[in-house]
């Protein structure tokens, strides 16, 4: 029977009495808990007895005293010598993680006490005190705090002299008992000390990567402070003499003791793991002449080594790559060319680090002059590229796995991608040495086997290994090989010879068309979009997506040619259609996926394939399910349909409004990785819908679930919502005025000043739209932009003006559209709490606190607000009230300004945007959103009012309320300014 929520408290008593020291309550107690394991639930019940704090009674039960913590942590320190490993494991990440936070102020002697114990423990013990140690200093070595770097390196100076000592006794210990070994094979006693070795190696181990840590996090990298780290040079060369001690026994173990020859070769990969790390932190201590020469003479000579039954396993030789890799690649090996600089206190930082970089740099171009870089080079192209037995087999056996196996794979995990990045590298560094080289190879290689040649035979793969240089390096190698020459003398004629065994050479020729596409001028590009179409229709499924890979570069390529491509689009989509339902792995489906996005997205001709693709989608959507990557990458090639079909797109709501609407739907199983694409297809779909139809009404109350989950779409929903008000607003708002009020609602208030200038817009096309029915719908909304309006804090904050500034248009516009309702808004006592709540005092009525802000942000606003602003200023002319003519000076200034700037304003703001580059649509053709918009805007009664007017004829009502009191505020007002304003209103 499962525990639930009325089980809580008898499980707390359970817990409290299990800690009590009587053994009369605490046994039974105990008992209870154990049989209560395994329930269902117990857990879930734990978790909430640790969450709880409601009940101060139990919070015994959920906290341990200081006393108790001191008795644990020496408890645990007492156990150290634990037979079973997993145990012993968890004691260690056990001490490990209370250590992260009470060392050093809670636990100061945890390592002084585990030297102490290390000096007397026998093997087993110093094995597990050595993996406490491991553990603890791994996850102290992860806090970046200062403090606790400074603690570390402090642990180093303790622990590095004890520790190194160990490693290199146990090392001479384990070479010991491998000769003896070696020399009893077949005596009887030879198993006698077998264990007790083993146990010796496998602390050896730990200890190596205690050395590794405290080498690596226990010193500041001397690449930020330019001094030698002594432990770098006494290290790396014994590291490297034992990897040299331990190689001849990988063989001499092989067939004879599996146990140690996986110790050997784990040792020898682990030793350059740390060799490199080593290099990667502290590279000018590495540098120096006994450590850098030794170590990567040693990784050369493995990689160059002729003889192949010498050669030790793969994943040493890809360690002996990465370091020689990482030594090509470190900038702080590169020379300085510039000169010295000194200041009054000598040598600056920065000379040293140049003087540093220049003395190691000769180091490197001694260990690789000349013909050694040409040795490697050709050993990497002949030896390493070159396809095996077993690679050809795995082709044979699965096309698709090879193909992202080859494809995909992470360099540093396979030796041919290690080998392939080893060569970049060092191509880079030397082209000039190496380009007429490699094209040497190629012309070799090219010359052995002509395309007629169908035997897999050394040359053919010599061949494909020459092909895949050539590819990796195309930008180097383009100043010594010639493509158009290249294609037509050879790579074309490659893909006349069909026999299976081609499928070798037909791959890497469509990974070469693929690199190679900035060398591709037009006299070329159509034989070589024709190559890569048949490469796409290939037997095998490995050539057609290399051949796919290939052909997105080029579609997607800034000097695409769609003219010489648009007769191969038929072809292309067929195959397209086909590879998908020959495929089988998820990656080879997102690759296809891609390919149609990208078409979708950079040819023209995409409606006469609709049908077929509404299909494709359907199928692979159907596919889909439960693959999450698959479909976000379905969603991006629908939004690119979308978009290719524009105002046709309706063609593909059969299969589109279904997927969208499961995508936005955030209580679906997959609604968080899809939201955001669904969001981006919901944006486009809108954006180029021709009309409103039910289907993208019925879609909008989702946009409530998800505005209240999070505002991390505010941006495209915000767009959204202003494609449903400008494609059919009328419609919209009689079905979701509600869900609009309620998402502006949850929005104003609850984001920062860029989310509230993002839907501000969305309020004032709203209002514009509707001005009756809008403003009383979203009266809760409104009062929040009052109370921004009239709260301080914008004097010197850019964003809070604009926001305060937009704000204020929105109430004004509402003022010239509605003034009945901006009247009662502004007279609601319910406002007046608000604003007392929020901390706004006012001295007099709202809306003429309003009418200061109009005032003061005339000034900041667009032309648009500012006839606005104009047109609502005019209205308060008209008020019955004394304070009016208080302000009718600065009224009339602002008016004046307004009208005299105002049409050529509004014309720049107007040619600025879209509005007359969307008028010239072509006939039939339906108005796209950017018109729609433009259309508003020029329908808008406050761009169809005339301010001038406005001013002349409410300032008429404000003459005839006040009378004599007008007449004297008038007197009162500049000679000056008074003229410019009849000149404005063209009055006599």
């Amino acid at each position: 029977m499962a525990l639930t929520a009325s089980d809580l408290p008898a499980m707390y008593s359970l817990l409290a009495n299990s800690m009590s020291g009587d053994e009369s309550v605490r046994r039974p107690a105990e008992a209870a808990l154990s049989q209560s394991e395994s329930r269902p639930g117990f857990c879930s019940c734990l978790m909430e007895v640790i969450a709880s704090k409601d009940l101060v009674s139990h919070v015994d039960v959920r906290g341990i005293s200081n006393e108790e913590k001191i008795h644990l942590r020496q408890k645990l320190l007492s156990h150290l010598r634990e037979e079973n490993y997993k145990i012993a494991e968890m004691l260690a990440v056990l001490i490990s993680k209370i250590a992260r936070f009470d060392y050093p102020r809670e636990w100061p002697d945890l390592f002084s006490v585990l030297a102490q114990q290390l000096q007397s423990a026998d093997v087993l013990a110093s094995h597990r005190i050595l993996m406490i140690l491991f553990r603890t200093l791994k996850e102290l070595s992860t806090k970046r705090l200062t403090a606790d770097q400074r603690t570390f390196a402090e642990i180093s100076s303790q622990l590095f002299d004890f520790s190194w000592h160990l490693w290199q006794t146990d090392v001479q210990t384990i070479l010991r008992g491998f000769s003896t070994m070696a020399q009893s094979y077949g005596s009887n006693s030879a198993e006698q000390h077998h264990d007790e070795l083993f146990l010796t190696c496998e602390r050896w181990f730990l200890c190596l990567k205690i050395v590794r840590q405290l080498t690596i996090s226990g010193f500041q990298s001397d690449a930020k402070c330019i001094q030698e780290i002594k432990p770098v040079k006494e290290v790396s060369p014994l590291l490297l003499n034992a990897v040299q001690s331990f190689l001849p026994y990988y063989s001499s173990f092989q067939n004879r003791d599996p146990k140690f020859w996986e110790f050997v070769k784990k040792a020898c990969v682990k030793l350059m793991k740390v060799l490199a790390a080593i290099q990667s932190r502290h590279p000018y201590s590495f540098g120096d002449k006994c450590v850098l020469p030794v170590v990567v003479d040693f990784c050369l000579n493995k990689i160059t080594d002729p003889e192949q039954a010498s050669l030790p396993f793969e994943e040493f030789f890809i360690q002996c790559m990465v370091m020689v890799k990482s030594v090509l690649e470190c900038k702080e090996y590169k020379p300085s060319l510039t000169g010295r600089v000194m200041d009054e206190n000598g040598v600056t930082f920065e000379q040293r680090k140049k003087n540093a970089s220049n003395a190691v740099s000769g180091i490197v171009s001694s260990l690789l002059p000349n013909e050694r870089i040409v040795l490697l080079c050709n050993i990497l192209v002949r030896r390493y590229f070159v396809l095996t037995a077993s690679d050809l087999e795995e082709w044979y056996q699965n096309p698709e796995s090879f193909h992202h196996e080859q494809d995909m794979i992470q360099w540093s995990e396979k030796l041919r991608p290690c080998a392939e990045a080893l060569y970049m590298v060092l191509f880079e560094n030397y082209n000039q040495l190496l380009g007429p080289i490699v094209v040497s190879i190629l012309q070799e290689a090219m010359n052995n086997c002509p395309p007629s040649v169908t035997e897999i035979t050394p040359a053919l793969l010599l061949k494909d290994a020459a092909y895949a240089a050539t590819a990796y390096v195309y930008y180097e190698l383009s100043n010594y090989l010639n493509f158009r020459d290249w294609f037509n003398g050879a790579l074309s004629l490659e893909l006349s010879n069909d026999h299976p065994n081609r499928r070798i050479i037909h791959r890497k020729v469509a990974m070469i068309l693929g690199h190679w596409v900035s060398e591709i001028k037009d006299d070329t590009k159509r034989a070589v979009y024709c190559s890569l179409i048949t490469l796409l229709q290939d037997n095998d499924l490995a050539v057609k997506l290399a051949a796919s890979r290939s052909l997105c570069l080029h579609v997607e390529d800034a000097n695409f040619s769609e003219q010489y491509f648009i007769d191969l689009l038929p072809i292309c989509w067929e195959s397209c259609f086909k590879m998908v339902e020959e495929v089988e792995e998820f990656d080879s489906k997102v690759q296809v996926l891609n390919l149609i996005s990208v078409l979708l997205g950079h040819v023209s001709e995409v409606t006469p394939y609709a049908q077929k693709l509404v299909q494709f989608f359907q199928k692979v959507w159907e596919e889909s399910s439960g693959e999450s990557l698959l479909q976000i990458q379905l969603l991006v090639a629908l939004r690119s349909f979308v978009i290719a079909l524009a105002y046709q797109s309706p063609i593909c709501y059969s299969i589109l409004l279904p997927i969208l609407q499961k995508g936005i739907d955030i209580n679906s199983p997959d609604a968080l990785n899809l939201l955001e694409d669904s969001m981006a297809l919901w944006e486009t779909t809108l954006s180029y819908a021709p009309m409103m139809v039910p289907q993208l009404l019925a879609c909008f109350p989702y946009m409530v679930d998800i505005i209240e989950r999070s505002f991390d779409y505010l941006q495209v929903a915000v767009s959204i919502m202003e494609s449903y008000i400008i494609l059919d607003g009328g419609e919209f708002l009689n079905m979701h005025a509600s869900s609009v009020a309620k998402i502006l609602d949850l929005i104003i208030g609850n984001v920062n000043d860029k989310g509230l200038l993002s839907i501000l817009p969305v309020i004032d096309i709203l209002v514009q739209c509707f001005p009756a029915e809008v403003p009383p719908l979203i009266n809760s909304c409104l009062q929040k932009l009052v109370i921004i309006c009239l709260s301080g804090g914008d004097d010197r904050d850019p964003s809070k003006t604009a926001v305060k500034t937009s704000s204020a248009a929105i109430l004004a516009r509402i003022l010239v559209v509605n003034t009945t309702y901006l009247a009662q808004l502004t007279s609601d006592s319910s406002l007046s709490v608000l604003l007392q709540q929020a901390g706004v005092t006012i001295e007099d009525s709202v809306l003429f606190c309003l009418t200061d802000i109009w005032l003061d942000k005339v000034d900041n606003a667009s032309p648009m607000q500012k006839k606005t602003f104009g047109l609502a200023l005019s209205i308060i002319l008209t008020l019955r009230m004394p304070q009016v003519l208080d302000k009718l000076d600065q009224i009339l200034s602002t008016c004046t300004s307004v009208i005299l700037g105002g049409d050529k304003d509004l014309t720049e703001e107007e040619s600025s945007g879209d509005m007359s580059s969307s008028r010239s649509q072509g006939e039939g053709t339906p108005p796209s959103k950017e018109l729609r918009k433009s259309q508003i805007k020029v329908s808008d009664p406050i761009y169809q009012m005339s301010l001038e007017n406005s001013v002349r004829e409410n300032l008429q009502t404000c003459s005839t309320l006040h009378g004599d009191a007008f007449n004297s505020a008038i007197s009162r007002i500049h000679p000056s300014e008074l003229a410019q304003v009849k000149q404005a209103l063209k009055l006599p």
